[in-house]
């Protein structure tokens, strides 16, 4: 069970719901991957526009809380404002704060997201920044009362895997509350790795919704989910710079007896 502030998770797997080729594809996928949290942009909330809306089908599953996002915020002030029309709608507890400046890399920014997080925690969002894998920011964003943080795998979109592992790394060492990567993730086995690394969730949208069968991907990265946290549990052997023979070196071989 993942804790998130006073919510309580039975997934580590966390869905976006952008790019899909349709709302039954997204529907099939969320389904198929066992997610308990799902990131919806604010305009995709259009109830007055069927083909827009994705909060009413969203809404109808069970087992599936919304997390509205602030994706499209270019500073903190639109951030909050999106995050406050967001909770309206939705009544969702969480928010997942996304501000990208730049539409060349999409990068978060920093400076702007510090300062939207101290306003949304004081308004008592369970706030998931979308963050560099910077483990200073991070600690600092811990330390203001975000609920969890989602440093960057590799820039939105690029399939780039886990580029900042090691950074990550350092941050899930120092980090008291959850960490959840987010963006980059091509692959099941790169979810695993994330997992193994010791991240409590991933959340993944391109891998999926780009996918040649969404639902099928869905699947799939949820097995990989699992598959990593079960290996974490487990504890993984240690590394080491020499070969370590895994039977006992025989001496009868060297024996002329």
């Amino acid at each position: 069970m993942l804790n998130i502030g006073d919510q309580k998770l039975g997934s580590r797997l966390f869905l976006g719901t952008g790019k899909f080729s349709s709302t039954r594809a997204m529907i099939d996928a969320v389904k198929a991957s066992g997610t308990e949290l799902v990131t919806v942009a604010l305009r995709r909330f259009n109830r007055e526009q069927a083909e827009d809306d994705l909060y009413g089908p969203l809404s109808e599953l069970k087992n599936v809380r919304l997390m509205p996002n602030t994706s499209g915020a270019m500073n903190a002030k639109e951030a909050i404002r999106a995050a406050l029309l967001g909770r309206e709608l939705s009544k969702s507890p969480f928010v997942k704060l996304e501000i990208h400046p730049n539409p060349h890399h999409l990068l978060p920014d920093p400076i702007e997201t510090y300062e939207a997080a101290i306003e949304l925690v004081k308004q008592e969002f369970l706030v998931l920044p979308y963050i560099p894998a910077d483990p200073v920011l991070a600690k600092r964003l811990e330390d203001i009362g975000c609920a969890a943080v989602m440093p960057l795998g590799a820039a939105i979109g690029t399939g780039k895997g886990l580029s900042t592992a090691e950074m990550i790394r350092i941050i899930i060492r120092d980090a008291n509350v959850p960490v959840v990567v987010d963006a980059g993730l091509r692959s099941p086995s790169e979810a695993a790795c994330a997992l193994e690394m010791g991240c409590d969730a991933v959340l993944v949208n391109s891998a999926i919704a780009a996918a040649e069968n969404p639902a099928a991907m869905g699947a799939a990265f949820k097995t990989g989910v699992e598959a990593g946290r079960m290996a974490y549990n487990a504890g993984l052997m240690p590394t080491s710079e020499v070969a370590v023979a895994s039977s006992p070196l025989t001496r009868f071989l060297s024996t002329s007896d």
